[in-house]
């Protein structure tokens, strides 16, 4: 069992200096990642923001540790996933990594809460516990009378609501999130916003989202654009509206 080191910059869950990421070679080579350096602080939620194929998803991909960089140094909650063999980079994921996807992947024969709780039954938790602590966040997300619904039976903010009761029922410290509204309606897309920020915002906590979604920009504490494989800009929109 593993468990992330000391952070190296305080208050930073996930810093990447000079990140690339190339698929391919020869004439099929593509060059996905050109030299990322980017801070996602704890205690906010930061966007990357940018349009289709700028790498977003690599890099969200790459700080996940689902693909490994080609150079660079990237470092979540202290630790270099990319240093870990296979089955402890799993380990490292189950415990410290929340994912919320645009397609929910929710399991159709289990019902809100029983999917809410999945991560809780994974990690060997008794059945009973874990339906019973996925039905309180669920009910904190405002389901309460969906708890027995399943997925079918659920609206499509619903279901992301449940997505994100799922991502956050093991309290990781770093949720990741690729494009969660971008199924959703402007009014859905608000409130599946405002549940995350409620729930998911929290000082030993961050929270990083990929969307091409500019109606739900003014949710990000800090805003990181990508053209091309590279950050351009960096803005803190809240701060600027205060």
């Amino acid at each position: 069992m593993m468990a992330p080191g000391p952070d190296p910059t305080p208050g930073v869950a996930v810093a990447c200096r000079g990140v690339t990421k190339v698929f391919g070679t020869g004439e099929a080579r593509v060059e996905a990642l050109r030299g990322i350096d980017l801070e996602v602080p704890l205690g906010q939620l930061t966007m990357l923001v940018g349009p289709s194929g700028c790498g977003k998803t690599t890099l969200l991909s790459v700080i996940a540790g689902l693909l490994d960089r080609t150079a660079g140094e990237i470092e979540v909650l202290g630790v270099d996933t990319t240093t870990l063999s296979g089955a402890q980079r799993i380990e490292f994921r189950r415990k410290h990594l929340g994912f919320v996807f645009q397609q929910h992947n929710l399991l159709p024969a289990l019902t809100a809460a029983e999917n809410a709780a999945v991560p809780l039954l994974v990690a060997g938790m008794a059945r009973r516990r874990a339906v019973a602590q996925a039905s309180a966040l669920l009910e904190g997300l405002g389901l309460g009378p969906r708890l027995h619904a399943r997925p079918a039976e659920l609206s499509g903010g619903q279901q992301q609501r449940v997505a994100f009761a799922r991502a956050l029922i093991h309290a990781p410290r770093l949720i990741v999130c690729d494009e969660p509204t971008a199924s959703l309606d402007a009014e859905a897309g608000q409130r599946v916003m405002e549940a995350l920020i409620q729930v998911a915002v929290r000082p030993d906590r961050a929270v990083l989202v990929v969307t091409h979604d500019n109606r739900i920009f003014a949710f990000a504490d800090r805003i990181a654009s990508m053209e091309d494989g590279r950050i351009v800009r960096v803005e803190t929109p809240r701060k600027e509206a205060a």
